[in-house]
């Protein structure tokens, strides 16, 4: 089966979890396309949900698929999340944030009851790291900001080359909340949840992409079917 066809797979395993009433957070990606595309046929069959898109693309997908849509501040709460991955450890620790839509999708994770993260198995890591971390960054002051990152990567025991991230037209990739996005190659992240405290800690650090304790469940789709992971 294509890696797409994995993707669909994943998305339709967490469909399941989907009951009429629920208020559901929607994510971004390729992986999370295909759970809007496949819940907006439930909708049109006749599901009663809300949706609470992580980004403008996702609204826009979800819009076109016939999906209700709210915001978190008509929401206080919502019951389950489903989103992509970049990467997934044992512990179900995540790197998100490779579509660019992080802030917004840990903001919603974070209002969720429960989040279940959908992938294809590649995407599963015994220690996170070999994908660039995403860190998103006000621009000014970046210099400043770079160095601060670069210190708590060192208390972190983590190293490697920062680079700001261009969009697919050349110039600096621009995220719906108007920040930029330093993608960190490390290699190896020993200890996720420390460096994720020392990240936040840092004034012009928006947010960063390492999603700690949010996923409840990991749903991974490979060549044996689906692989359903839930955390301890």
């Amino acid at each position: 089966m294509s890696m797409d066809g994995l993707k669909r797979q994943a998305a339709a395993r967490a469909l399941e979890h989907v009951r009429d009433g629920m208020k559901l957070g929607l994510g971004t990606g390729s992986t999370a396309r295909h759970f809007v595309e496949l819940l907006g046929e439930r909708v049109r069959a006749g599901l009663n949900v809300i949706g609470v898109p992580t980004s403008e693309a996702t609204r826009v997908d979800a819009l076109r698929c016939g999906i209700p849509l709210a915001t978190l501040d008509d929401i206080d709460r919502l019951d389950l999340t489903v989103d992509g991955a970049d990467e997934i450890d044992p512990a179900l620790n995540v790197i998100k944030g490779g579509g660019g839509a992080l802030l917004r999708e840990k903001i919603v994770a974070t209002a969720s009851d429960r989040m279940i993260v959908i992938a294809d198995d590649t995407k599963w890591v015994e220690v996170l790291g070999r994908f660039p971390l995403p860190i998103e960054v006000i621009p000014f002051g970046l210099a400043a900001t770079q160095r601060a990152i670069s210190k708590a990567f060192a208390e972190g025991g983590v190293s490697g080359q920062m680079v700001v991230r261009k969009g697919r037209d050349g110039h600096v990739f621009v995220t719906d909340g108007g920040h930029w996005i330093v993608d960190a190659h490390l290699g190896r992240i020993a200890d996720a949840p420390r460096l994720a405290g020392l990240l936040t800690s840092i004034p012009g650090v928006v947010e960063h992409g390492l999603f700690i304790g949010l996923a409840s469940t990991a749903m991974l789709a490979g060549s044996q079917g689906i692989r359903v992971v839930e955390r301890s």
